[in-house]
């Protein structure tokens, strides 16, 4: 590539290749917890001690209620110790529709 190079990609092609390298980091992330899950000695709560003090992350579905809230599930919350207040990030991925699109 030269310094006169102004080749771009098309934004439709570079949105589906973003897209599907989200899917893939999405895909491998979530492999890797259920092994991270699996492994090792259940504990009282049936996951995995190290798995909420290690890992630090949880995956589950939950439904946007109103005001686009979402609710962390009471197993969530006590496996990784959040309370009320907290800070938390999130990353939001649509898994299924309930309602028909008007458009």
């Amino acid at each position: 590539m030269t310094d006169n190079d102004e080749t771009t990609w098309p934004p439709a092609l570079w949105a589906e290749q973003f897209q599907a390298a989200s899917e893939q980091a999405v895909e491998q992330q979530t492999e890797f917890a259920r092994q991270m899950m699996t492994a090792g000695t259940q504990g009282p709560n049936g996951l995995p001690e190290f798995a909420a003090s290690s890992m630090g992350t949880a995956t589950f579905k939950t439904r946007v209620q109103s005001g686009g809230r979402i609710s962390i599930p009471d197993a969530e919350r006590e496996a990784l110790d959040i309370e009320e207040g907290d800070i938390v990030q999130t990353v939001v991925v649509p898994v299924k529709r309930d309602r028909e699109d008007d458009s």
